[in-house]
């Protein structure tokens, strides 16, 4: 089977913070985009969430014939996927939920055009068991803000076809992501397997109360966050082996492994715990709005990305190494 890869229609099911993504992303690569939410005010929730990605995507450089008015919003998933070239689903994180969908999104679509669904609790086999042509249906979960990051997780399900997952890559890529093929279907997949691990610890930090969530965001912003936007885990412990590398590392490190403190359970979530991580960040808060803070993150990724982009040029090497 044979599939779209050269998209002019995007269909977008779901405009909360990771459909808009999606949807800026698109109209920025300067695609027509197709937009349904059943949510009451979801259409001016959406534009406004658009607008306010836009000087970033701007900064970023838009694709020819980019605009926001390129944006359609309609009333039923049928209208919405009916003549769509690549379909992504970003709808909430409910079994029951997502079957229903993907069994009117499948059979409303065109046979040969992709479905890519956001979820990044869920499983494709699961739902997409009662999708027409699932052999074409796959998981792209992307990360916010969905419109700057370019990691997106490529996962099959049990009927998905090799030639989907494929055809699905060369999809994202042309949008300016970094596709990751997660080879087994794991819940989690990959990239919040690993986040969800810090969040655990951080939270025990706070439970408590060795750290307030400022003094634990300053420790990964000043410290490991800065080394992973260019390097990863894997490479910084291998450099931190010194000439020897890795197997000196892991000779070295790898009995801290079985210290009790490094395989704690998640604390219980309790209102005290809930209400300490509130009034932490918070306090981070502080006199700013949540869209000015965006604005202040899309400026500063865009800045990280420009300055990696650079360096590994001038080292000979592409920004995907």
């Amino acid at each position: 089977m044979t599939y779209i890869t050269h998209i002019n229609t995007f269909a977008a099911l779901g405009s909360g913070v990771i459909g808009s993504g999606w949807v800026a992303r698109a109209l920025a690569h300067g695609l027509d985009v197709v937009a349904w939410d059943p949510a009451p005010g979801a259409e001016a929730a959406l534009r406004q969430r658009i607008a306010n990605a836009w000087p970033a995507l701007v900064k970023q450089g838009l694709a020819a014939g980019a605009a926001q008015s390129r944006l359609r919003f309609v009333a039923t998933v049928e209208d919405c996927v009916r003549d769509a070239d690549f379909i992504q689903e970003s709808a909430p994180e409910r079994l029951e939920l997502k079957l229903e969908l993907h069994a009117r999104i499948s059979a409303a679509a065109k046979p040969d055009a992709l479905i890519g669904s956001s979820t990044s609790g869920l499983l494709p086999s699961a739902f997409y068991e009662g999708a027409t042509h699932p052999e074409r249906c796959v998981v792209g979960h992307p990360f916010n803000p969905v419109y700057l990051l370019p990691l997106v997780e490529v996962v099959g399900g049990r009927h998905t076809a090799p030639e989907a997952i494929q055809a699905a890559i060369s999809v994202y890529e042309n949008l300016g992501m970094r596709p990751l093929h997660v080879r087994k279907e794991v819940p989690g997949f990959i990239a919040d397997r690993l986040l969800e691990a810090l969040w655990r610890e951080a939270l025990h930090l706070v439970n408590d109360g060795v750290a307030t969530t400022g003094e634990i965001d300053d420790a990964i912003r000043f410290g490991a966050g800065l080394r992973w936007s260019f390097m990863g885990t894997f490479l910084t412990y291998t450099l931190a082996g010194g000439d020897a590398g890795m197997r000196h590392f892991m000779n070295q490190f790898g009995p801290a492994l079985k210290l009790p403190w490094t395989y704690l359970p998640a604390p219980e979530l309790t209102d005290t715990l809930i209400n300490d991580v509130v009034a932490g960040t918070s306090a981070q808060l502080g006199e700013h709005s949540i869209g000015a803070l965006e604005r202040y993150r899309d400026d500063c990724l865009l800045a990280v990305l420009d300055a990696v982009r650079v360096t590994k040029a001038r080292h000979g090497m592409s920004f995907a190494e």
